[in-house]
C-alpha cells in the first residue's frame, strides 16, 4: 500500500466469476437510461467496463458532513462498499472502441446491483460514472487511468435521459514510498532507514512464460536486515511473506517498513524477508499450480527461490526457509508448506482462507444440494460480520462483484486457482451466480486438488516425515469472514492423524486485529519471527528487546 493511509482489502475468498455484460444496441427509450459522454481530453478511442454508482443523496451528504465535523456536506466520490450491503446501487455495461465526444446509454435494469434502478425509491440520488479501463475494479478499485465523472445529483426516476461526462482521468500512482506530509518525524526516519534495504524483485519465469506464451514476471521485494553485507560470510534465515487479497507490490511498503524498524530495534531477529506479490489479472494466484493460472508453485520453488539464494546471503536450506501470510496469503502459505514440505521449514499462517471445504466460510460445499446463498431453512448465509453484527451476505457479495466485472474478485480468483478449465477456456464456476447452487462435479475437483485437509488425510504417511510440526495457524474467534470454522476442522483432521501442529484461536479477535498484543499492533508478528529464528538458530543467545 502507499505509505499514506488506505483501507487494505482483505476479502479472503469472496469475489465473483461472472460473464461480461452484453452491449446493448439501439433501443426505444422505454427504460430510464443514463447517458454517458466520453470527454475529449484524450484523442484515442478507449474500452473498458462502464460503471454507474448511485446512493441516497441525503444519507451521503449527512455522512460527509459528519466525517468533516460539520465543515462540508460535499460528496466527492460515490462507490460501492461490499461491507455496507445495499447502500450503493451499481449498473454496468462493457464498451469497446469508445470514441471521445460520443455518448453511450447505460440501461440500469440490464446489469445492476442489488436490482434494477427502477426499484429504487423515488428521490434524490448522487450518481457518478467510472470507466474501468483495466478491468481490475474487483481487485484494486479505482486506479490510474480510470476515467471518472463529477458526482451529480439526480432525481430518480428521471423524466428524461440524464447525462454524465467522463472528463477526468485518475492520475498515475505516486511513488509507493512517498510519506504523507502529516507523517511524524519518527515515521519519516523509519521509511528513510528501511528503503535502502528493500530491493525490487522482477524475475521472468521460464515455466510461467512457457505456459502463457509470453513473458510472465514474478515480482516482490527482498528486505535485508540492518548490518547486512553482501560481501560478508554471514548468512540469514529467510521468510517468504505472501500478501492477502488486494495486495500488490505497491501496497506492501508499510509491512516492509514495520519489519525493518522492528529488526533495527531488535524487537525481531535479523532475517531476510521476501515480500511476494501474488496479484494477477485473475485475482490472487496464491502460488498454487493451476490449469488456469499456470505453475506458480513450481516457479516459486524451482526458479525464483534458487535465483534469490544465488544473489543474497540466505541460508538456502529447509531449516532456513519459512512462510508467513495473512488471509488469502495465509492460505497460500499453508498450501506451499503442505505441497512442498521439503522446501520450507514451517509456516506461520494467520486467518487463512478455508483449508477444509466442509466449512467454506460456513458453507459445507460437500453437502447434498449445497447452496452458498441459502441454508436448508431458507435463511441467508452471512459472509462478513463485525462480531455479532452481519455486514453482508454471500449473495450480496456475489451479485455486487458480478456487476463490477468478471475478473479479480476473490471467488473468481479461487475458481481460477481451484477449478477445471471449461470449454470456453475459463474456469468452470463452482456455483451458479443467480441461484447459489453448488456444482458437485466442480467441488469434487476442488477437493481432489486443493482441499488441504483432504490432502493431509489422504497422504499423511508420505508427508509426515517432512511436515510434522511445521504447521502453525492463528485465527480470531470473531474472524470477520468466519474463517475460524475451517481452522477448527483442519485442526481436528491433524489431531486425528496424531500430527504435531500449533493452532491458536485468539479470543474475540477479528480478521483485522489478529496481530495485536496489547497496544502493540504487530506483537504477534514479532512472536512469530522469534519462533522461526529458534528453528533456524537453535543455539542463538539473541533475545527480543521489549516493545516500549
Amino acid at each position: 500500500m502507499k505509505y499514506r493511509h488506505h483501507a487494505v482489502a482483505v476479502l479472503l475468498s469472496f469475489g465473483l466469476l461472472v460473464g461480461a455484460a452484453q452491449a446493448r444496441g439501439d433501443h426505444a427509450l422505454d427504460h430510464h437510461y443514463i447517458r454517458v459522454e466520453l470527454g475529449t481530453n484524450g484523442a484515442q478511442p478507449t474500452s473498458g467496463r462502464l460503471l454507474l454508482f448511485a446512493t441516497d443523496a441525503k444519507v451521503a451528504e449527512a455522512a460527509a458532513k459528519a466525517e468533516s465535523k460539520g465543515k462540508s456536506s460535499v460528496v466527492e466520490s460515490v462507490d460501492a462498499d461490499p461491507f455496507s450491503g445495499t447502500v450503493t446501487s451499481v449498473a454496468a455495461r462493457e464498451v469497446e472502441h469508445w470514441v471521445p465526444g460520443k455518448t453511450i446509454d447505460v440501461d440500469p435494469e440490464h446489469m445492476a446491483y442489488p436490482a434494477g434502478w427502477s426499484q429504487l425509491p423515488p428521490g434524490d440520488y448522487l450518481v457518478q460514472a467510472v470507466l474501468d479501463v483495466n478491468h481490475d475494479y474487483n481487485y484494486l478499485g479505482r486506479g490510474a487511468g480510470d476515467l471518472v465523472s463529477e458526482v451529480v445529483k439526480l432525481h430518480l426516476p428521471a423524466a428524461g435521459v440524464p447525462k454524465l461526462k467522463l472528463a477526468k482521468a485518475l492520475p498515475a500512482d505516486d511513488d509507493p514510498w512517498t510519506v504523507p506530509l502529516s507523517a511524524s518525524p519518527a515515521m519519516r526516519e523509519n521509511v528513510a532507514a528501511a528503503r535502502p534495504h528493500a530491493h525490487l524483485v522482477d524475475f521472468t519465469s521460464p515455466l510461467l512464460s512457457a505456459f502463457w506464451g509470453r513473458p510472465i514476471h514474478m515480482r516482490g521485494w527482498v528486505l535485508t536486515p540492518p548490518g547486512y553485507d553482501a560481501n560478508a560470510a554471514t548468512r540469514y534465515p529467510t521468510v517468504y511473506y505472501t500478501q492477502g487479497f488486494g495486495g500488490n507490490n505497491d501496497r506492501v511498503i508499510r509491512p516492509i517498513v514495520t519489519v525493518y524498524t522492528a529488526m533495527a530495534k531488535q524487537q525481531m531477529p535479523p532475517m531476510i524477508w521476501v515480500f511476494l506479490d501474488e496479484s494477477s489479472p485473475t485475482g490472487t494466484h496464491e502460488f498454487a499450480d493451476s490449469v488456469n493460472n499456470g505453475p506458480w508453485g513450481q516457479a516459486l520453488t524451482t526458479e525464483l527461490i534458487p535465483h534469490l539464494e544465488a544473489h543474497y546471503r540466505m541460508d538456502g536450506d529447509v531449516n532456513g526457509r519459512f512462510l508467513n501470510g495473512h488471509s488469502s496469503g495465509g492460505w497460500a502459505t499453508l498450501w506451499l508448506q503442505t505441497r512442498y514440505p521439503k522446501v520450507f521449514g514451517g509456516t506461520w499462517s494467520t486467518s487463512p482462507d478455508p483449508s477444509d471445504f466442509h466449512d467454506f466460510t460456513g458453507v459445507d460445499l460437500y453437502a447434498p444440494h449445497a447452496n452458498v446463498y441459502r441454508r436448508a431453512d431458507g435463511s441467508a448465509y452471512p459472509l462478513v460480520r463485525n462480531h455479532d453484527k452481519v455486514l453482508g451476505t454471500f449473495e450480496q457479495f456475489a451479485k455486487l462483484e458480478r456487476v463490477l466485472g468478471s475478473y479479480g474478485g476473490q471467488l473468481a480468483s479461487f475458481e481460477w486457482v481451484f477449478s477445471p478449465r471449461g470449454k470456453d477456456g475459463r474456469p468452470v464456476p463452482m456455483f451458479d451466480r443467480d441461484t447459489g447452487d453448488v456444482d458437485p462435479a466442480v467441488v469434487s475437483y476442488w477437493r481432489d486438488h486443493y482441499d488441504i485437509a483432504y490432502r493431509l488425510q489422504q497422504q499423511w504417511p508420505e508427508l509426515k516425515p517432512d511436515l510434522d510440526g511445521k504447521i502453525h495457524l492463528y485465527v480470531g474467534t470473531a474472524d470477520t469472514f468466519y474463517l475460524d470454522g475451517s481452522a477448527h476442522k483442519l485442526k481436528a483432521v491433524l489431531d486425528g492423524l496424531g500430527a504435531k501442529s500449533e493452532f491458536r484461536f485468539l479470543p474475540d479477535r477479528t480478521h483485522g486485529n489478529v496481530y495485536w498484543i496489547g497496544d502493540d499492533h504487530h506483537g504477534l508478528l514479532k512472536q512469530i519471527s522469534w519462533a522461526m529464528y529458534a528453528v533456524a538458530r537453535p543455539d542463538s543467545r539473541l533475545k527480543p528487546v521489549a516493545t516500549p
